[in-house]
């Protein structure tokens, strides 16, 4: 077993605004392990400022594992329970090679280009009249979700790019979701909720910062407009911390990030523990490569997904690899005459 690693620095054709920061390049390691002349590949995403593995030695732990698994033949994912977009790369590329290295992960109707993923439309923030611009390019595109960032920029001019959706589509048209990242202060966030509820919201994602688990409940069993926790999962690596999280909280939905919450592994414990206490979930990637979003896409379908996953970040780069996923009409689909670039 030989195993090596290689960063690759994405560059975004725009500037992506959160409430957090504003992304200009995301920075990933692609991991291969090559056996029997066989190679499979996984990606490490440890996004800036939100995973848990975005940190100054990184580098460092990687290279520790790649070195201790390959001197080992053998690859112990439970040793990486505390790094958890190593983690992601490792099962991947594990997956990958198990398969034949042939990036087809998950067999399925998908991977055959028989079926596709009904995803959302993201809005990044911006200036009014740039998020209306991106609105417009997302209906032509032919999405019927719209997945809108908050939390950055001025709340009533995001309201008014609320209304402008409103005012020419109605819910059952285009559903709406807002992301506010965990910008709002506790003591404005119902407040604000309740003017987002006028629009006919499906969900938001972490209107409050984590590990605030009684605010949070409070605004679950108040908020007009139903929660969604995402960063909240990221920094729970345990199986018991994910219970009490959800047990005390009972969101509507959870986000699952397979790179940042540990992988497939991690996603299946996460569901199950959602399906104990009802809560519902969908599937969204985190700025990964394509050879990242190819993994977690081939994932999602084996999930059988009836609502739009979070999976349409691939065109975002102006250097990805090039890959089989295209998205047409609001949907993700593998071409299956699509050819794979270098890496």
């Amino acid at each position: 077993m030989k195993i090596t690693w290689k960063k690759h620095r994405l560059i975004f054709k725009k500037a992506a605004g959160t409430s957090r920061s504003i992304l200009l390049h995301n920075d990933v390691w692609f991991i291969f392990i090559e056996e029997k002349g066989k190679v499979g590949i996984g990606e490490c995403n440890p996004l800036v400022g939100l995973s848990i593995d975005d940190r100054p030695d990184f580098e460092e732990i990687l290279t520790y594992y790649v070195k201790k698994f390959e001197s080992e033949s053998s690859i112990n994912l439970h040793e990486l329970n505390d790094f958890p977009s190593i983690k992601f790369g490792f099962e991947s590329a594990l997956i990958d090679l198990s398969m034949g290295g042939k990036r087809i992960l998950f067999e399925s109707d998908f991977t055959s280009g028989k079926s596709q993923i009904p995803i959302n439309g993201l809005l990044w923030m911006a200036s009014k009249e740039d998020m209306l611009q991106q609105l417009d390019q997302k209906i032509n595109q032919g999405f019927t979700c719209i997945k809108m960032k908050i939390g950055a920029i001025d709340f009533d001019e995001e309201l008014e790019v609320l209304q402008e959706i409103r005012s020419n589509f109605s819910a059952d048209k285009m559903e709406i979701r807002v992301d506010a990242n965990g910008a709002f202060k506790v003591k404005e966030a119902l407040n604000k909720l309740e003017k987002l509820a006028q629009f006919d919201i499906h969900s938001i994602e972490q209107p409050i910062a984590i590990a605030q688990w009684n605010e949070m409940k409070k605004l679950v069993n108040a908020s007009p407009v139903k929660i969604a926790l995402d960063e909240e999962l990221i920094p729970l690596r345990r199986t018991k911390n994910r219970s009490d999280m959800i047990a005390a909280i009972r969101p509507h939905y959870i986000i699952l990030k397979p790179s940042l919450v540990g992988g497939f592994s991690d996603c299946n414990e996460w569901i199950d523990i959602a399906t104990k206490f009802e809560v519902d979930w969908w599937i969204t990637s985190a700025l990964e490569s394509n050879i990242g979003l190819n993994a977690i896409s081939q994932y999602t379908f084996t999930k059988n997904p009836m609502i739009p996953q979070g999976l349409g970040t691939g065109s975002l780069y102006s250097n990805n690899i090039d890959s089989p996923l295209i998205i047409k009409s609001g949907t993700l689909h593998y071409d299956i005459q699509g050819k794979w670039g270098r890496i």
